[in-house]
């Protein structure tokens, strides 16, 4: 049996544009193609696109993570065991994805055919390619940046439920308020702006008051941004840059 990228995009949680990318690089060459040249892939192929999904979690770049997969003294019974190490040694963290390795292992070692949504479920809708160039590029050398990818790297896919439930908690809450009329430097919006930042340091990086401020101006700056928080409720992005910046007044004036 077969697939059609699209497919394999959603059984995986990543984007057509990521599998294209490994398509390009050779990291993962669909093993066949429709009448009308269409990409179409089989179980070897998303076998190993989990075998790299593992990798990629576990913070290997993508030229090592082609290096380890096409070692030729290597089996895949060999990439399930070496991913099982690794996730093994950080299984506090890792509960998740070590669990979904030894079901991968127990599965291949018992001829068991995983559907294409267990083998990827414990990826959740989190793409690892997902703007990380764009970010390597505005914040690669900060060291906000680099404490946000060691973080990151080693959320669960709960923690990522528990990150969007925040969110979407946030999110309802301003909504709220600016449909009451709540004034972008009153109490109300300062605290929301506060639990924003604050947000930031727990999930992220350490956002103190003047980089959350300029945070405000990018997020109605970048058209990406604004659109996103606008998404909530028109007029939210230049709501919340307002909040922020009497926020960031109120702690430190």
């Amino acid at each position: 049996m077969s697939y059609a990228i699209g497919q394999v995009a959603g059984f995986a949680g990543v984007t057509v544009r990521t599998l294209h990318h490994y398509d390009e690089i050779g990291l993962l060459v669909p093993g066949g193609r429709s009448h009308a040249g269409h990409r179409r892939y089989g179980d070897a192929d998303l076998d190993r696109l989990q075998r790299i999904l593992f990798y990629r979690e576990l913070g290997f770049p993508l030229e090592e993570v082609a290096a380890l997969l096409d070692d030729p003294d290597a089996d895949p019974r060999a990439h399930l065991r070496r991913q099982h190490e690794l996730l093994t040694a950080r299984i506090e963290k890792l509960q998740k994805m070590a669990a979904a390795v030894e079901h991968a292992m127990e599965a291949h070692e018992m001829g068991i055919e995983l559907t294409p949504e267990e083998r990827f479920e414990v990826f959740g809708d989190k793409d690892p390619e997902r703007y990380a160039e764009e970010a390597e590029a505005r914040w690669g050398g900060t060291e906000a940046h680099a404490e946000s990818r060691r973080r990151v790297a080693r959320y669960t896919k709960d923690d990522w439920k528990r990150l969007q439930a925040e969110v979407d908690a946030w999110s309802e809450r301003y909504t709220d308020l600016m449909e009451a009329g709540g004034p972008p430097d009153g109490e109300a919006a300062m605290d929301l702006a506060e639990a924003h930042r604050r947000h930031i340091c727990t999930w992220y990086y350490e956002c103190p008051y003047d980089m959350h401020r300029c945070l405000g101006e990018m997020y109605v700056s970048d058209e990406r941004f604004k659109a996103f928080y606008d998404s909530m409720r028109p007029g939210l992005a230049e709501h919340l840059k307002e909040a922020i910046s009497a926020n960031a007044a109120r702690y430190t004036s």
